[in-house]
């Protein structure tokens, strides 16, 4: 896909790996829609970037203020070509203390948000005679586990189901679904939760930089998932600090601006599924 010119879609883009995809987006020449509930974080992103970004206050778990957005927003002839389904949360405690609370919240968050967000975007792609992307953020916890993670673990096992059948169904309408798995990433998150982070964790700013190159892909070519972890779990270091955690990406550290012409850093890709697009596999 050619990015510049295209419309694209972010939630969560008020911090963190949302603000990187943004950033990297514009950087490109799409004109994207960052949905955050966080205005003002969006407001100062604007200032940043210019008008090709547009804030958009929006709670994603509100499926009624989604349709109604969409609806104002798009039309047969102005069509989203990108959506990121990027907004998450995580809480990681034992199961038997876990907040309900909690529990709703990630789920309502990491399925429901995705499932609104999409099932509002997709007919639109349908009509669209140019190739359209979605790109669900999983977590490496979508592919396997970790203590005090049951909750967590099964929104982003939920997410990798839902990529994979959304996939199939969308291929022949060339609609391409893409479900990303990240390790640890450097974030916010890490602060707030009390999991020690380390420096070898992967960039925001990398990993927008390598989903640029996803979106870039021949429109005949379909990568349906991919996982990335650091290439080292830990820095060998004197204070030895336990190694990463998966994260929540609605929270993060300060997005750069260097974008184009860049390669991913520091990471190691630890699988990735590549299909035809015109061939039922």
């Amino acid at each position: 896909m050619e990015i510049s010119q295209k419309i694209a879609v972010v939630t969560g883009a008020s911090s963190g790996l949302g603000a990187a995809f943004s950033v990297a987006l514009v950087a490109k020449g799409a004109i994207v829609y960052g949905l955050a509930r966080n205005l003002d974080k969006l407001d100062t992103l604007q200032k940043q970037l210019g008008k090709t970004f547009i804030p958009v206050k929006m709670n994603i778990t509100d499926q009624k203020a989604i349709a109604a957005w969409v609806k104002k927003t798009f039309y047969d002839t102005y069509i989203p070509n990108i959506l990121i389904n990027n907004a998450g949360v995580g809480y990681f405690s034992k199961i038997d203390e876990l907040p309900l609370q909690h529990w709703h919240d990630m789920i309502n968050t990491n399925l429901n948000g995705a499932f609104y967000m999409s099932s509002n975007i997709v007919p639109l792609m349908k009509k669209n005679n140019a190739s359209c992307h979605i790109v669900n953020i999983g977590s490496i916890l979508g592919k396997t586990t970790r203590p005090d993670s049951a909750a967590y673990s099964a929104t982003k096992y939920g997410i990798q189901g839902f990529s994979e059948a959304l996939s199939k169904e969308l291929r022949t309408y060339n609609i391409k679904v893409t479900c990303v798995n990240p390790g640890s990433i450097e974030t916010r998150f890490f602060e707030q939760s009390g999991i020690e982070s380390h420096s070898n964790m992967l960039q925001p700013k990398d990993i927008a930089t390598f989903i640029i190159h996803v979106l870039e892909t021949p429109c005949n070519m379909l990568i349906d998932e991919i996982t990335l972890r650091p290439l080292l779990p830990k820095m060998k270091q004197q204070d030895q600090r336990e190694p990463s955690s998966p994260v929540c990406y609605a929270h993060s550290s300060e997005v750069r601006k260097e974008f184009q012409n860049e390669e991913p850093l520091n990471t190691k890709f630890v699988s990735t599924h590549i299909k035809p697009k015109d061939k039922q596999i």
